[in-house]
């Protein structure tokens, strides 16, 4: 890359756009002129060669108005006034030598204007350009003011190919004239109209990419050429999103290292609980016995999260301790928990078979149930409606599924659009949408899936799917 770089300097003005621009407009315009220049230069040597048969047609005119003899140095005299030898005129069918003096050479080649297409006045003109030597050559062409059928000359080529050089190369000069004129102010228009607001698009890029987190960075779109200006609305959009997701990254940050260190005491304040309640259990009251176990394994399991928290903090979730486990008592002890904290008529159903048997991290498969129960109990809860829970749960050849279904108002659409994602997908006012999130991140650690199969009017139903092959867990 930095190789690559170098070499784009070095190459200078030519590798900026407007170095390209111009050199490409140069290039486009002396084509342009060069199309031009052809047709041109023909037409000058056929307006060259006319001019010609119209002084060999006045001096013959002459000749012919004359009774007497004509004298040899008159002959000699009109004939180099008109720059031809030989002048032939055809009159009424005759074809009449009026004028002619004794030629250097051969006649090398004759050209007929009055049957010469524009194809054929530039072949001509070009094969005239290129051939230095001196020649002669008969020309025909009709007589001016219809004074006769035809017209012939004889002439040198020495004197029209260099007024043609003469003529091109003035040519020439006034097209790269114009083209160094208009390829500046094409340049100057391009830098204008696209260059500088490039340039200003890069130097914005440039600013925000060292601050990406400053809002006031995101470029302000104000371009007037309506491609660049979309370009710079994009950029606007893309750079307000990511300032967005970096302030909300620091801010996740800064909550986990919050959450960490309340984990962390609040850890150490529930060992101290789970001390107390362990001489609980030796009480000699029957409801305290009962209550005792379901309030050490609460404990347990608060202490287990905070651990989960603390190691959460550095970016990952501990690998799942997988066993076999009774699926339906692990569905019992989360609707018991569940069921402490509800305040509306829930109705929590469990449909699972005494004997299924699943490989799953116990404490992790719970917090999983726990939060999509918590969720759906929550739903129906803020209806004031009574409603229904139901978990059900069963395997196939390749995975066991669990459904956890509820009667309740149905999810958002809002809500349905960053589900699984912490801060963004929660469904309720005041909610952060972890409980999903952290649901669906345990589930992959499996090598599984948590999915919404269904939300509308009758309700929300969630499927969680567990492979039963042995797969490498994601860390």
């Amino acid at each position: 890359m930095k190789g690559r770089a170098v070499a784009e300097r070095r190459g200078g003005f030519l590798n900026t756009l407007s170095g390209r621009f111009l050199m490409l407009t140069v290039a486009f315009v002396m084509l342009a002129e060069v199309l031009i220049f052809l047709p041109s230069i023909a037409r000058f040597r056929a307006d060259f060669l006319l001019e010609r048969l119209k002084q060999a047609q006045i001096a013959a005119l002459t000749q012919l108005a004359t009774t007497d003899i004509i004298m040899p140095e008159l002959e000699k005299e009109l004939l180099a006034n008109a720059e031809v030898f030989n002048v032939v005129l055809r009159r009424d069918e005759v074809r009449q030598l009026v004028l002619s003096s004794e030629m250097p050479m051969e006649v090398s080649q004759s050209f007929d204007l009055r049957m010469a297409g524009p194809f054929e006045l530039i072949r001509d003109a070009l094969a005239c350009l290129a051939t230095p030597e001196n020649k002669v050559i008969r020309v025909i062409g009709n007589p001016v003011q219809d004074a006769g059928i035809l017209i012939e000359i004889t002439m040198e080529t020495q004197k029209l190919r260099a007024s043609m050089i003469d003529y091109g190369l003035r040519i020439l000069l006034l097209s790269a004239l114009i083209s160094v004129v208009t390829a500046f102010l094409l340049f100057l228009a391009v830098q204008r109209l696209l260059v500088v607001p490039i340039r200003r698009v890069v130097s914005h890029m440039q600013a925000y990419a060292e601050a990406p987190e400053d809002a006031r960075r995101v470029i302000e779109p104000t371009a007037r050429v309506e491609e660049l200006r979309a370009a710079e609305d994009a950029l606007q959009s893309l750079q307000q999103q990511l300032t967005g997701a970096l302030r909300q990254k620091e801010r996740l940050a800064q909550l986990g290292s919050a959450v960490a260190k309340i984990s962390h005491d609040l850890r150490n304040i529930l060992t101290s609980a789970q001390l107390f309640a362990d001489r609980i259990e030796g009480s000699a009251d029957p409801l305290v016995v009962r209550a005792a176990p379901k309030l050490l394994n609460s404990i347990s399991r608060a202490v287990s999260l905070c651990e989960s928290t603390l190691a959460f903090g550095k970016a990952e979730e501990p690998p799942p301790q997988l066993r076999r486990i009774a699926f339906a008592k692990l569905a019992e002890d989360v609707v018991e928990s569940e069921a402490l904290g509800a305040k509306g008529d829930v109705t929590c159903l469990i449909d699972v078979a005494p004997g299924l048997m699943l490989r799953a991290d116990s404490e992790q498969l719970h917090r999983v149930l726990s939060n999509l129960v918590r969720n759906a109990r929550q739903a129906i809860e803020a209806t004031g409606e009574p409603g229904t829970i139901e978990i059900s749960a069963g395997e196939a050849d390749a995975e066991w599924w669990i459904k956890v279904g509820d009667t309740g108002p149905g999810l958002p659409v809002k809500a349905r659009e960053h589900l699984f994602a912490a801060f963004q997908g929660g469904a309720r006012k005041g909610g952060t949408g972890l409980g999903l999130a952290i649901a669906s991140e345990l589930v992959r650690g499996y090598g599984g899936r948590l999915e919404l199969a269904r939300s509308d009017e009758q309700g929300t139903e969630f499927m969680i799917h567990l492979p039963k092959e042995s797969l490498k867990v994601a860390s």
